[in-house]
């Protein structure tokens, strides 16, 4: 196997990872896994809807529950991570409608989060200081999660992963370390915005400004949505 390239298998027509070749040379292939996770780590540092999702939460409810969503946003970066692997990414990309379902999906999506930030932007609710219940922080993991998986930003940007190799037929420990990685990245990444956003001076600053701060998210969360749903492509 040719070191570096992660797309296709052996010569026998066998993926590479189902091929007993011993120990995975992660050196062989470090220029691709750096390439790949440089691509990511530009989609987790420009802010959009997540860290948008992450500032609500963080703000309203705190620290934990930011955590929280932080982590059911990286957890959505493993299943990405896995398409990608698998190919399906770019099989997306040939499809025709699949990624414009995508497209109105995270747009109604985005809709739904406008509304409830212009329902507290109306009628403001308390501030909540008791700890946020179970079931509560999994309905936040979940939502984060879907966000990030119905999230066009994001899907464009492992679509770019995929050009550079689709990691189809490089050997299995190459591609645990890959799809590990890119979890490490979200999660180091959205856990830093969740723990900035939930400090005291910003927090601080949220009770005072509330109904500026939502009106702001609707108005970001409604402008997103009605660019995703009349974008073309």
């Amino acid at each position: 196997m040719t070191p570096g390239v992660l797309h296709g298998s052996g010569t026998d027509g066998v993926p590479g990872w189902l091929r007993n070749e011993g120990p995975a040379m992660i050196t062989d292939y470090l220029h691709a896994l750096l390439a790949a996770w440089g691509v990511q780590l530009m989609g987790v540092l420009s802010p959009g809807p997540g860290v948008m999702m992450i500032l609500g939460v963080a703000t309203a409810s705190g620290r934990v529950p930011a955590l929280v969503t932080a982590t059911g946003i990286s957890l959505a970066s493993i299943l990405l991570a896995l398409a990608t692997v698998a190919g399906i990414s770019a099989l997306l990309a040939q499809v025709s409608g699949a990624l414009t379902v995508v497209r109105l999906a995270g747009s109604a999506y985005l809709a739904y989060l406008a509304y409830k930030a212009f329902r507290r932007c109306i009628a403001p609710p308390p501030i909540q200081v008791a700890p946020v219940p179970i079931r509560g922080l999994a309905r936040l993991a979940c939502a984060g999660f879907f966000l990030q998986i119905s999230n066009p930003k994001a899907l464009f940007f492992w679509l770019a992963i995929a050009s550079l190799g689709g990691f189809f037929g490089a050997p299995l420990p190459v591609l645990a370390v890959f799809v590990a990685g890119a979890f490490v990245q979200s999660f180091v990444g959205h856990a830093g915005y969740a723990l900035l956003l939930s400090s005291g001076p910003v927090r601080y600053g949220y009770a005072r400004a509330q109904r500026w701060i939502e009106g702001t998210l609707g108005v970001f969360f409604s402008g997103f949505a009605l660019k995703l749903a009349t974008e073309r492509g």
